[in-house]
């Protein structure tokens, strides 16, 4: 089914998986040119590592401690690249914010732990 979508999403997958360029390629090669792949992930640096690893499964246990390995975590600037190995474009970086008392997430420009990056291919 090479091209045959016009739409792709790989949500939340990338930082568990080995090879995470070879995903991004995957994913590139089943859309459509012109179609959007979303990719959502978890930045690597201390605060992620604070908040995903630590309070999400530590802490506040609403992920099994184990869940996430720091090592896996990729940066906005990784992912990009992988996406233009892949032959797509970026198009928008988004963050995405949890907070733990309300129970709201939301999106914005803060991709220092979650985000999602959406790309075109050409």
């Amino acid at each position: 089914m090479p091209a045959s979508f016009e739409f792709v999403t790989c949500m939340e997958l990338l930082e568990h998986v080995p090879h995470p360029e070879q995903t991004v390629a995957a994913c590139a090669a089943l859309v459509k040119p012109g179609g959007l792949v979303v990719f959502s992930t978890i930045n690597r640096n201390p605060k992620a590592y604070l908040l995903a690893v630590l309070g999400a499964e530590y802490v506040l246990r609403l992920l099994p401690r184990g869940t996430h390995d720091y090592a896996r975590f990729i940066r906005p600037a990784e992912l990009a690249a992988f996406a233009r190995t892949a032959g797509l474009e970026v198009s928008a970086i988004t963050g995405m914010t949890y907070h733990p008392l309300t129970r709201v997430y939301s999106l914005g420009r803060d991709v220092d732990v979650n985000y999602l990056l959406a790309c075109r291919r050409g």
